[in-house]
């Protein structure tokens, strides 16, 4: 049923864009990550699979769709994300924010996580999205300090800790993620957990990169099931409130329970 909605009402999943492991497990339980915004991001990420280009103009009645097509599938549970949009004003705030209302207006016991980009720092356009009233925000930090510039080609690592400092500060949920095989040492992945954790983050999810294609970043390690329970039960012990910690985890998966996170 979720494909069928998604190819019927013209809409994007991170599902498919992002070539994710656990296309299959969600859309059978009738979950999915809607992008919003385009599928043509204008950053090019070393680990991402989505198109790097010059984006459409936003679509005016993308947020409506959206809206009626969760409507549709009776979710109990949305995440929305979106491309970077470097090329907007507000880096498409204002978009979210209209697809946040837009959503909320027609499925109100439907509960929403929003996957969002570091808006270059901008905290008036991260308060355009706390403003519009989603259960829980997200923003991946994806790697460790050190590789950060190396994989990640505009966003900062500490401007990252700093988008979740001010959502956090905001009393939103919040929530990051970050992979592992790109070549981070066990002290720097403690670092970047008891990082997240200062901010104000009260969920965690950690996945190990799968390179998705030729022109990508290539797998460094395959870390053990064993070796991502430990920082699952390490994560808990600093103090997050929820961890996902295995190798196909991604910052979606389970993400009906995190609006619980207290």
């Amino acid at each position: 049923m979720v494909k069928n909605v998604v190819v019927e009402n013209n809409l994007n999943t991170i599902c498919t864009s992002g070539n994710c492991p656990n296309i299959g497990e969600c859309w059978n339980a009738g979950t999915a990550t809607f992008m919003i915004l385009g599928d043509i991001c204008t950053r090019a990420c070393k680990f991402c699979a989505t198109k790097t280009g010059k984006p459409l103009p936003p679509d005016p009645s993308e947020p409506l769709r959206l809206a009626e097509s969760i409507k549709v599938m009776e979710l109990k549970h949305c995440v929305i994300t979106s491309v970077d949009r470097d090329d907007l004003t507000d880096g498409g705030a204002s978009f979210w924010a209209d697809t946040i209302k837009q959503i909320k207006k027609l499925n109100p016991d439907t509960t929403m996580e929003t996957l969002i980009p570091d808006f270059d720092g901008n905290t008036g356009s991260i308060q355009k999205i706390i403003d519009a009233g989603p259960d829980v925000i997200s923003h991946n930090i994806e790697t460790v300090k050190r590789l950060t510039p190396i994989i990640r080609t505009k966003a900062k690592y500490e401007r990252s800790l700093e988008v979740l400092r001010f959502i956090s500060g905001k009393g939103i949920i919040a929530k990051s993620g970050f992979m592992l095989g790109l070549g981070e040492r066990e002290d720097e992945i403690i670092l970047t957990i008891r990082d997240l954790h200062a901010s104000g983050c009260k969920i965690l999810t950690i996945g190990q990169y799968l390179k998705p294609g030729f022109d990508y970043m290539e797998v460094v390690d395959y870390v053990s099931p064993e070796k991502f329970e430990e920082y699952r039960i390490k994560s808990l012990e600093i103090g997050f409130s929820f961890v996902e910690s295995s190798p196909l985890v991604r910052s979606s998966f389970h993400a009906e329970n995190h609006v619980k996170a207290r």
